[in-house]
């Protein structure tokens, strides 16, 4: 009796650390690259005539090879964002239309502008992950 019962306490013991890590769940990566950086998606007001007629959203992605401007895009992020955001909003308002297709280079080239600015110096690279415009009625 006594055997089983020990038996039993043994295997609780060394049952209890697997179970702790079976319950753990891995970490989920966009990649393996060190140096990107995914943001999340930003949205503007389309406006067509003075009224909203729909949404434009972007995506982007940072790639920053610098360890040093890699920190300290960490940690200006929400200055970051929110310069993006204020150039979405300017570029959906004035240039973008229900009947035409958004220009991604021009996103692109305004979103990379921002960053270099922000940052004060270039060598963080920003990659458009999507780009949609949804048209409300």
């Amino acid at each position: 009796m006594r055997s089983v019962a020990l038996g039993l306490v043994v295997s609780v013991l060394f049952a209890g650390p697997v179970l702790a890590q079976e319950a753990q769940a891995p970490e989920h990566k966009i990649t393996q690259s060190e140096s990107y950086r995914m943001l999340e998606p930003m949205y503007a007001t389309v406006i067509n005539g003075d009224k909203p007629s729909g949404t434009l959203m972007v995506a982007i992605g940072l790639d920053i090879p610098n360890v040093a401007l890699r920190h300290d895009a960490d940690r200006a992020l929400p200055i970051l964002r929110d310069a993006y955001i204020r150039s979405l909003m300017a570029y959906a308002w004035s240039h973008v239309r229900p009947w035409i297709q958004p220009d991604v280079v021009e996103i692109a080239a305004r979103l990379q502008k921002v960053t270099d600015t922000t940052l004060r110096k270039p060598g963080a690279r920003v990659l458009l992950a999507q780009v949609m415009v949804r048209i409300t009625k």
